[in-house]
């Protein structure tokens, strides 16, 4: 009897490994971090089909790994709760630590971590009054609406080229996007460095403060 029951427990601990195992559905775990949304908002942020991504997101709901509130005729997509939002960090971080393919594939996209110098969501907390550094925003204006780093300024990536003779020189600016895998900061901390500006990006953007405890305004 107790090798059944620990046959079971075993079976619905993987559950939650085969709705994981799937990079679509990765993605729209982190992409729901950012806060509720409905199947179109999913499927046009992921780049992903309508019918595929409402496909992955029932498979996602099967492990509840995700929860739904409908409004009218439209059926709007949750993460279940903060420990799927612990789930995915901790999985993120043991598969870099594992994985010099994955590291390699970030490098790529991100560039070198030793080169741009990210700041931790830990140090951030501590300088949030620190009258020396700007913190900007450089998702879109509706992102930031949903919620964002208190104290910091709203300031799209397109936006903030057109208007980079503004910022001041004698500050530092810590500038973030939403999820540890987001190019905005880093190619605009590179783009403000061009322009004799001291600029770092957040480590793990949004996602990652959010992960580590820091607050929403």
């Amino acid at each position: 009897m107790s090798e059944f029951i620990e046959a079971e427990i075993y079976a619905q601990l993987a559950r939650v490994g085969k709705a994981l195992a799937s990079p679509v559905r990765l993605r729209l775990l982190d992409l729901l971090e950012e806060g509720e949304t409905d199947v179109e908002g999913l499927s046009r942020a992921a780049g992903v089909s309508l019918k595929n991504t409402s496909a992955q997101l029932q498979q996602l709901r099967a492990a509840n790994l995700v929860g739904t509130r409908r409004q009218g005729t439209r059926i709007f997509y949750r993460l279940a709760g903060p420990e799927v939002s612990a789930l995915l960090g901790s999985l993120q971080s043991c598969a870099e630590a594992r994985l010099a393919d994955l590291r390699s594939a970030i490098g790529d996209l991100l560039g070198d971590p030793d080169e741009l110098q990210p700041m931790t969501a830990a140090e951030l907390r501590s300088r949030l009054d620190d009258p020396d550094v700007i913190v900007v925003d450089v998702r879109s204006a509706a992102e930031y609406a949903q919620g964002h780093v208190p104290g910091a300024i709203s300031l799209p990536a397109a936006e903030l080229k057109q208007k980079v003779d503004e910022i001041p020189r004698d500050v530092e600016i810590i500038a973030y996007c939403q999820g540890p895998y987001c190019v905005l900061s880093p190619d605009v901390v590179r783009f403000l460095r061009s322009n004799g500006r001291t600029a770092r990006p957040l480590d793990g953007g949004m996602t990652r403060w959010l992960r580590e405890g820091g607050a929403r305004s």
